[in-house]
C-alpha cells in the first residue's frame, strides 16, 4: 500500500491549517495581553472621554500589535539575520508605528492638558519588555509585568488629556497595576500547573499580597477607591484558594481573568466619576 494516502475531502476540516506569514508576524499569541491592554483604554474613555483619549487609546491597541512585528525585527537583526518574514514584519511595523505617531499627535494637538508625564513614566517599564522581547524571553515573569503595568499608564495619559485632576488620573494607573499583578502570576501559575511544569505556588501568593498592598496604599493616598480595593482583595482571595485545586484549562482561566477584570473596569469607573 502507498505510504501516502489521498486525502478525502471530509477530511481537509481536521488537518491542522497552517498561519499565512503575515498572520504569524502580525497578530499577538498572548491572548491575554489583549484584555490588559485594552481594559485601562476602556478605563480612561469611561472616566475621562475625550476624542483626544481616544486617540491615545488606539494608539495604545496599535503599540500592542506593533510589538509582535517589531520583536520579530529586532529580534532577527540580533541574531544578524534577515528573512523574508522579516521583511514582511518590518512592513507591518512600519505602518503600525506611522499610525502610532499620527495618533498621538492628534492627542497632543486637541488634548486639553499635557499627558506626557505617565508614558514618560512607564517607558522604562515598557523597554524593559522590548528587551526581553528582541532576545525572545517575553514569556518569563519580569517582562510581563513590567509591560502590564507600563501600559496601565494609558489610562492616566487618557484622563490627564482630558484635564482630569491628577488624584483620578493616576489612581486609575495604581488599580489597573494592581489588577495586573494579581493576575499575571496566578495565570502562569495555572498554566504551568497543567503542563506538569514545576511551579512554587508562594509565588502567585506573594503576587496577590503585592497587589492587595498597591490598592491599600493607593486608597491610603486618597487616588484609588475603596470599592476597588475590596474589589482587588476579593480577587487576590480567589486566586490564593483556586490556585491550590486542580488548574483549570487556559482558555477557562484567560475567561476568569477576562471576567475580573471587566468586573474592576466597572466599579473603579463608576467610583471614579465620583470624584471627577
Amino acid at each position: 500500500m502507498n505510504s501516502q494516502q489521498n486525502v478525502k475531502p471530509s477530511d481537509v476540516g481536521t488537518l491542522p491549517r497552517k498561519r499565512s506569514t503575515l498572520w504569524a508576524v502580525s497578530v499577538p499569541t498572548e491572548h491575554g495581553g489583549w484584555s490588559l491592554t485594552l481594559e485601562p483604554v476602556v478605563l480612561g474613555l469611561i472616566v475621562a472621554w475625550s476624542w483626544s483619549g481616544l486617540a491615545l487609546g488606539v494608539a495604545a491597541m496599535l503599540a500592542f500589535l506593533s510589538r509582535t512585528p517589531l520583536k520579530i525585527v529586532l529580534g532577527d537583526i540580533w541574531r544578524k539575520r534577515w528573512l523574508d518574514r522579516t521583511n514582511i514584519a518590518a512592513r507591518v511595523a512600519g505602518i503600525e508605528v506611522a499610525a502610532f505617531v499620527l495618533l498621538v499627535f492628534y492627542a497632543r494637538i486637541f488634548a486639553e492638558a499635557s499627558f506626557w508625564l505617565p508614558l514618560l513614566l512607564a517607558a522604562p517599564l515598557v523597554s524593559i519588555q522590548l528587551w526581553f522581547d528582541i532576545r525572545s524571553k517575553s514569556r518569563r515573569l519580569l517582562p510581563e509585568l513590567a509591560g502590564t503595568i507600563g501600559i496601565g499608564s494609558v489610562a492616566t495619559a487618557i484622563a490627564l488629556a482630558n484635564a482630569t485632576n491628577n488624584k483620578v488620573a493616576f489612581g486609575m494607573w495604581v488599580v489597573v497595576a494592581a489588577r495586573g499583578m494579581a493576575a499575571i502570576p496566578y495565570a502562569r501559575t495555572q498554566v504551568f500547573r497543567k503542563r506538569g511544569r514545576p511551579v512554587k505556588i508562594l509565588h502567585s501568593d506573594l503576587a496577590q499580597l503585592l497587589a492587595v498592598a498597591i490598592s491599600v496604599f493607593g486608597f491610603i493616598e486618597d487616588v484609588a477607591p475603596m470599592a476597588s480595593v475590596i474589589a482587588i482583595i476579593l480577587i487576590a482571595v480567589f486566586n490564593v484558594v483556586v490556585v491550590r485545586i486542580a488548574p483549570r484549562p487556559a482558555k477557562i482561566i484567560g475567561l476568569q481573568q477576562m471576567f475580573f477584570g471587566i468586573a474592576v473596569i466597572v466599579i473603579t469607573a463608576v467610583a471614579m466619576m465620583s470624584y471627577n
